[in-house]
This record gives structure tokens, C-alpha cells and sequence, in this order.
């Protein structure tokens, strides 16, 4: 059936590109390592049958044609980019699965009546640029063009990335696809979470991908000396940030399905004995709910300007990014709890937390995802494992569930 020895075999070789000290993967974006990576997929691609190209945003992209090549597209993938010193599975499977899902068609002689296009998105991660699902967007039309303005650490803007890559910025709309001619989008990938271990499954079906909000706090405070400073004296923006960020996380877990996290945090000018003149931290919160989330949000606020005016410090909050939650599409899911029945899994429902390219695709087509268990929940650390059986386990899922999408008119 499908290979799961082949699939193995080519996540081990595909995590040798952008390989690090210690075992981690770093694979930016628009660098000689994803060009590496990608022209090694590209190769598979090749192999398992399908005609490969990249569009004008740099997704490469390999095409299995259908009985009617005007039908709309079962457009399968993820992304080969990675954050920094990241793990080998976040991405890769999904990309790699979908290329050992038409291999096997095609194999077995297996004909569909939609075309199957196996695709591998440009900066899923925004690790580079700080902006990311740039391929997905571009594909769905939705890329703001402010974008090619942005830089990376050593100032490098996103156009000149692109066009060091061989690519033309000013090509970027033609990236873009209408609605109707993607029939739905199913991506394989990895839990990132430990809901899978501990219900003992190999495989789960998403429900929908939360909906996030980034925003940037800063708090203006006065620098002073640590010791000469009585405490009832101090604007110390430091203890208001501690005291908002005990806020978050009071108010997320108030609804039992809201994950708040603090996981940047700058202290200027950051003396040992100085009281801090500013402080800078990003709030990233997330439901599957928008309303609960908007709702925890408003919460959150009002709480924390009313800790800056009892503390008088100056504070204000920047919203970074604002993701709509996604459900999946109906018809992906019951493909994939036919598959799961199928091959003997028990059907096992859960949300994603973190975000996906399906996101930005939504406006454009149905979407779904297949989740493979994580070994203690790692993600985006070297220490990030999947088993082969579990790899393999829902590579299978996938291919049943993209073999009935495709085939059906």
C-alpha cells in the first residue's frame, strides 16, 4: 500500500538540508538551504510521476492530471521552510506525504477525475521575514504588497530575498488562483501537542484551526536606581508587565478553551540595578472560538490599562496580527473518518492550535488536516519526533482521503 519505508527514507534525507549543531534544522526562507530542499522534493516529485513547477510566489508545485484537467484541483502539501534550529517533521511529512500519496496512485494505475496537485508553500513559518504563510497567501490573493518591505536581520527586504531567489516581485499577483478552482485542501501534519499520546492514537482528524491574535505591549516606565529608590516612589514598568502577564494567563484559563502565551519579553535598558525605563513584550492568544477570544481579549485590555494608571506608567498595545479562526471543511472530514474506518482507526476529533496554511486558503476553498501523534508534544525543536509507523499510519489516512475527494465529480 503506501510507502512508508520510501516516506521515511526521504524525511531522513530532506533533514540533512539546514542540519545544525545538536540536531536542529534551520531552513529560512529564499536561502541556499530551501533551495537545496526544495530541488531535492522537486526530484521526488519528479519520481513519483507528477509534472513540477513554481509559481510566481516560489511554491513548488507537482501536478498528477485527472480525467478532466479543467476540474478544479485536490491540492495537498505543507512547507519545506523551517524556524530556527526547528525539527525535520514540522512541514516535510505533510509535503512528502502527499508526493508517497500519488506516487502509490499512480503505481497502482489509479485515475481521478480531478487533478491532484501536491504543493510546497514559501515561508510557512515567518521566521525570516516575520511574516508568515507567504506562499498560501499569495496563493489565495490576499498577500499584502507592504510585505516586500519587510527585512530580515541583516536587512535584506523581502523583494530583493525574492529576487536574489530568481523570482519577480512584481509577478507575486499572478500567484494567485480564483475561487472554484481548488476543490479542497487537505494538509497531513504533525499534532504539535500531546492530545494524541495520551488518547494512545496514531492519527486525528482536525475540526478547525484556532484563530489567533498577536499584540505588542509597551510599557513606559522611569529608569532609577535600584537601591536609592524607595518602592512606594517607583514607575516601575517591569512589575506592571508581570502583573498583566498573571493577567493573561488568569484569563485564558477562566474558559477552559483559550491559550494565552507570553514568549518575548524586552527589558530596556536592562541593568541588573536599574529599574527599567521601558519594557516590550507580545501577547499571542488564541480560541477556536472568535467571540471567546475577542471576548478574553476586551477582558485583558481593560485590566491591564487599568494596572498602568494605578501604577502610572505609560502603556500601549499594537495589534501585530489578527487570524480569524477556520473550521474545516465537512466534506474533508468525513473523507478522512471513512479513511480512518478504512484502515481500522478509531475516528478521533481535535482542534489545531497552532496555525496552518489552510487558513489563508479558506477564502478560496474547502480545507481540512490530518493530524499524526507527537512524541511528548515537541514541535519546533530538535528534539521534535514522529514514529515511522505513525508517519506511515497517517500517510494512509491521507491517501484514502484525497483518492475519494479526487474522485468524485
Amino acid at each position: 500500500m503506501v510507502g512508508g519505508e520510501r516516506l521515511w527514507q526521504r524525511l531522513m534525507e530532506l533533514g540533512e538540508i539546514g542540519k545544525q549543531p545538536g540536531g536542529g534544522i534551520t531552513r529560512l526562507s529564499f536561502t541556499a538551504e530551501e533551495r537545496r530542499a526544495k530541488d531535492l522534493v522537486a526530484s521526488y516529485m519528479r519520481e513519483a510521476g507528477l509534472s513540477v513547477y513554481e509559481d510566481a510566489a516560489g511554491n513548488l508545485i507537482g501536478r498528477k492530471e485527472g480525467t478532466n484537467p479543467e476540474a478544479s484541483v485536490v491540492l495537498v502539501g505543507s512547507h519545506l521552510d523551517s524556524v530556527y534550529n526547528g525539527g525535520r517533521f514540522d512541514g516535510p511529512l505533510g509535503v512528502l506525504a502527499g508526493v508517497e500519496v500519488v506516487q502509490t496512485m499512480n503505481e497502482q494505475g489509479i485515475v481521478t477525475h480531478h487533478p491532484i496537485e501536491v504543493v510546497a508553500f514559501t515561508d510557512e513559518e515567518g521566521a525570516r521575514f516575520r511574516f508568515g504563510m507567504i506562499g498560501s497567501r499569495a496563493m489565495a490573493g490576499t498577500l499584502p504588497p507592504k510585505v516586500l518591505d519587510y527585512r530580515d536581520a541583516e536587512g535584506i527586504s523581502l523583494a530583493v530575498a525574492m529576487k536574489q531567489a530568481g523570482l519577480d516581485p512584481n509577478r507575486l499577483p499572478q500567484a494567485a488562483r480564483k475561487p472554484g478552482t481548488v476543490k479542497a485542501y487537505v494538509e497531513l501534519h504533525i499534532e504539535q501537542g500531546r492530545v494524541l499520546e495520551e488518547t494512545g492514537l496514531p492519527v486525528g482528524i482536525v475540526t478547525g484551526i484556532a484563530g489567533l491574535v498577536w499584540v505588542k505591549f509597551t510599557i513606559e516606565g522611569k529608569a532609577e536606581h535600584a537601591g536609592a529608590t524607595p518602592m512606594a516612589l517607583r514607575r516601575d514598568p517591569m512589575a506592571a508587565a508581570a502583573q498583566i502577564i498573571a493577567v493573561i494567563e488568569e484569563e485564558a484559563r477562566r474558559t477552559g478553551t483559550t491559550v494565552g502565551t507570553v514568549g518575548q519579553l524586552y527589558v530596556f535598558p536592562g541593568g541588573i540595578n536599574i529599574i527599567p525605563e521601558r519594557v516590550e513584550f507580545v501577547l499571542d492568544l488564541r480560541d477556536l472560538n472568535a467571540e471567546v477570544r475577542d471576548q478574553v481579549w476586551k477582558v485583558i485590555a481593560t485590566r491591564a490599562e487599568k494596572i498602568a494608571t494605578e501604577r502610572n506608567v505609560r502603556l500601549t498595545m499594537e495589534l501585530l496580527q489578527d487570524m480569524p479562526p477556520v473550521l474545516c471543511s465537512d466534506e474533508v472530514k468525513r473523507a478522512a473518518e471513512a479513511a480512518c474506518q478504512k484502515l481500522g482507526y478509531s475516528p478521533f476529533w481535535l482542534p489545531s492550535g497552532a496555525a496552518h496554511d489552510g487558513v489563508q486558503l479558506a477564502p478560496i476553498c474547502p480545507i481540512g488536516m490530518i493530524f499524526v501523534r507527537s512524541q511528548d508534544g515537541v514541535s519546533h525543536s530538535p528534539s521534535e519526533w514522529s514514529t515511522k509507523d505513525d508517519c506511515a499510519a497517517g500517510t494512509a489516512v491521507l491517501y484514502h482521503t484525497v483518492r475519494q475527494l479526487a474522485q468524485a465529480e
